[in-house]
């Protein structure tokens, strides 16, 4: 009995040392601590809000202790807007992916309807909309953070113009159509729609915006 503790001392000894070895491994790779402090954050700040995520729960999600945190974020607001550009830029990476394989501005235009969509029924990021979800907190009190999202809405906002201007390029959506006015149309209404279907707790106004928006498209293609 006695062997069998010396034993059982033994690796657990072991297996403490491998841990140990194991956090300091990734401390000592800043860019991955980095990219799993923004991994595990995003998570909390997209599902919990940014405002009642505190360090403490982002500690225990990551496993670093706080100080580890702050080697890689001055703060909590650098924090918080380096995880908004972080999830951002997730979402419009999947976006661009989806509008990359249609070949002719219609249908690029009608695949963004339908990623959004599907931030109702199979959410590309846990939590939803990153960028809305970032809206709805960024209000005078969080000034960092609101800078951010509207950094992030004109970026994807200059991605909807991108479409409509090279459809008319190449002749595929008419000349007269009034290119940021339906580039405002097109997100204030998808955005819209997936606050009022995440309230409601169905995707009937998603699709009826989606309906509407389609039909605008088939109005504007040459």
């Amino acid at each position: 009995m006695a062997g069998a503790h010396v034993c059982s001392d033994f690796w657990h000894r072991h297996l403490a040392e491998l841990d140990t070895d194991w956090y300091l491994r990734r401390m000592r790779d800043p860019e991955t601590t980095r990219e799993n402090i923004l991994k595990k954050s995003g998570v909390l700040f997209n599902t919990r809000g940014y405002k009642s995520t505190s360090i403490s729960d982002i500690t225990d999600a990551t496993g670093y202790t706080k100080g580890a945190i702050y080697r890689h974020f001055e703060n909590k607001v650098e924090l918080e807007v380096e995880t908004l550009v972080h999830l951002s830029s997730l979402m419009l990476d999947k976006l661009r992916t989806a509008i990359k394989s249609e070949r002719t501005a219609p249908a690029k235009l009608r695949a963004m309807f339908y990623f959004f969509e599907s931030y109702i029924t199979k959410p590309p990021l846990k939590g939803g909309c990153p960028l809305l979800n970032a809206a709805i907190e960024a209000d005078d009190s969080h000034p960092a953070l609101r800078k951010a999202a509207l950094k992030i809405l004109r970026m994807m906002r200059e991605s909807v113009i991108a479409v409509l201007e090279n459809g008319i390029k190449h002749g595929q959506l008419r000349r007269n159509l009034e290119v940021d006015e339906f580039a405002t149309l097109i997100i204030a209404s998808l955005e819209g729609a997936i606050m009022m279907s995440k309230l409601s707790g169905n995707d009937e106004d998603i699709k009826r915006v989606i309906v509407h928006l389609d039909k605008q498209v088939g109005i504007m293609t040459c």
